[in-house]
Order: C-alpha cells, then structure tokens, then sequence
C-alpha cells in the first residue's frame, strides 16, 4: 500500500459559504516556466464551483545519474483570472499537491509554492521537503491564513508560483526525481474556492 506524506498549514474553520454562484469564468492570463510551456498546462473550473484545477503535461525534476544539470530545479509562474459576477467576492483557501517522488539514499528534493492576488506584495513560498530512500506517492496541502477575499463582482489576478527540485546529494550515480501529478496520470494541482457574499 502506498502511503501519502501530508503537510500543510492550519487555519480556522470557516462561516458556512453561500452556494457557489453561476456565471463564473476562468482563464489564464499567463504562464511562463520550464514546466508550464505554451501547451503544456491548461485550468479548469470543477462543475461545483468549489475549485479549479492546474493540470500539467510535463512538470518533472531530476538529478543524479542520467539527469542534466537543468533537470534538478523545474518551475512554473501562473497567472489566472476569475471572473466573477456582482454580489459575491472569492478566495483561494487551499492548494492540494500530489504526485510521485523516487529518492535514492542521501538524495532531497522540494516543493515550494507561493499565491498571491494581483496588487498583493511577493509572499515567502511555502517549502515541502522530502529525503530518500523514498519511492512513494506524496501529497501536501497548503492552507491560506488569513483566508483573504478579493473585490465584490470584479475579476482578480492570482498567480502561484511553484518549484520542483531534486538534489542527488551523496546518490549522484543514481537518477533521483520528483513528479507532480493527478489522479488521471497528467500532472496537476487544486486549488479550492470560498465564496461570499457582498453589498455592490
């Protein structure tokens, strides 16, 4: 059986949200990185309107044995925006990461994720480290805290920044990695929604 490495930040519970609205719409604005090239990463709102989902076709970093130098440090900034209609306001209130991380004896590797909406300052990213041996699936979660809203009916920027890392350390004869991934076999993560409700 396959066991699952959590971590996260806590947070407290929030107020029951109202039904998520209709006529919510989202798009990338941008998307820069070695794993997120043109074709290479697309979003999607889920149908609930709870969350949206990055998904990636090729975010891998590698280090050791076969691997190139360029291989160990893989990294993707995007920007997505949601348009919302009048009446509520949004906010992101956690990220969920899994995937897959085959580490030889002495070798690292990270996760380290940043969010900010647009006008925010730069945040510290959030680091997740894993150590070898480990040939596993792995899954964090990353909790916002304060829970932050952006304006009432107008569309915000959100960029996440994000980082995958490998480091052979004293494996350097054998190819250590860390692979993000979802359920489906591509690579992705989920990004959960609160909503509520404003004054115009």
């Amino acid at each position: 059986m396959r066991r699952a490495l959590l971590a996260g930040l806590l947070i407290a519970p929030l107020a029951t949200p109202p039904s998520p609205p209709d006529g919510v719409v989202i798009e990338v604005v941008s998307a820069a990185g070695s794993s997120c090239r043109p074709g290479t990463v697309a979003v999607a709102l889920s149908p609930d309107r709870q969350a949206f989902t990055v998904t990636y076709s090729a975010y891998l970093a590698a280090a050791g044995g076969d691997a190139k130098t360029g291989d160990a440090t893989q990294k993707c900034k995007l920007t997505v925006q949601l348009q919302v209609p009048d009446g509520v306001a949004y906010a992101v209130t956690q990220a969920d990461y899994r995937g897959f991380a085959s580490l030889a004896t002495g070798a690292k590797a990270a996760l380290r994720a940043s969010y900010r909406f647009q006008g925010d300052p730069q945040p510290t990213p959030v680091e997740h480290p894993f150590t070898g041996p480990y040939a596993d699936d792995w899954q964090v979660t990353d909790r916002t805290d304060p829970v932050v809203f952006g304006p009432c009916g107008k569309a915000r920027k959100f960029t996440i920044d994000t980082e995958l890392v490998a480091d052979a350390g004293t494996a350097p004869g054998q190819t250590s990695f860390i692979v993000m991934d979802s359920t489906d076999g591509s690579f992705g993560t989920t990004y959960r929604l609160a909503w509520r409700s404003c004054s115009r």
